[in-house]
């Protein structure tokens, strides 16, 4: 059976937030409302998939409303950019594990089902990198790595993330539902314009 693990990256510093702490902004759930990375790690584990979330400090306020059953990952060196955090991440999740599906924890239209259909997507061709993408075919996430990219994950740099792994490399897309795959909130604005869509799905 293919094992697949996910690494939700938690350790960014919401700079361009004001003062901000994205992952710690509320959220509506089915079990009402939750700070975003709460409700992103109970999104992952529904999945029945290993789930790991980077943290800035074991001490940071993110660790506080983690689930017990999620295995928090610290970053000290999480100022550098994403790549630390998947570096840190890879580190802790080991060899003897098949394929690792990146999730940034900024992106709250991610289903269980999404993360379900790139985990079924992995397991029957996991020799390859499969990458999300909206309705449209635009490219977003989460991607997942099989494990023959682990050491190439290992000695990325700086806050371009994976980029570089995924150069050269032949990448199986998925098309997930609407924007799923690219809505992420970094802005105050981004944050405004996202809970005023919600208002209007959920009016009558």
């Amino acid at each position: 059976m293919t094992a697949i693990a996910i690494l939700l990256l938690a350790a960014g510093a919401s700079r361009r937030m004001q003062g901000r702490d994205k992952l710690m902004e509320m959220v509506p759930t089915p079990n009402g409302p939750l700070p975003l990375i709460r409700a992103r790690c109970d999104v992952a584990q529904a999945t029945g998939l290993a789930t790991y979330v980077t943290l800035p400090a074991p001490d940071h306020p993110r660790a506080a409303v983690l689930d017990t059953s999620v295995t928090p990952i610290h970053v000290p060196d999480a100022a550098e950019g994403m790549a630390a955090s998947i570096r840190a991440g890879i580190r802790e999740i080991g060899a003897d594990i098949d394929g690792v599906m990146i999730v940034p924890a900024d992106m709250p239209d991610l289903t269980t089902a999404d993360l379900s259909t790139m985990a079924a997507a992995f397991c029957a061709a996991p020799d390859h990198i499969h990458r999300a993408t909206s309705a449209d075919g635009t490219m977003g996430h989460p991607v997942v790595f099989p494990s023959r990219c682990f050491k190439a994950l290992l000695h990325i740099q700086g806050d371009a993330g994976a980029r570089s792994v995924l150069r050269g490399e032949e990448i199986l897309p998925h098309r997930l539902p609407g924007t799923h795959a690219l809505t992420d909130l970094d802005t105050p604005e981004a944050w405004a314009s996202w809970r005023a869509a919600q208002n209007q799905t959920d009016a009558p």
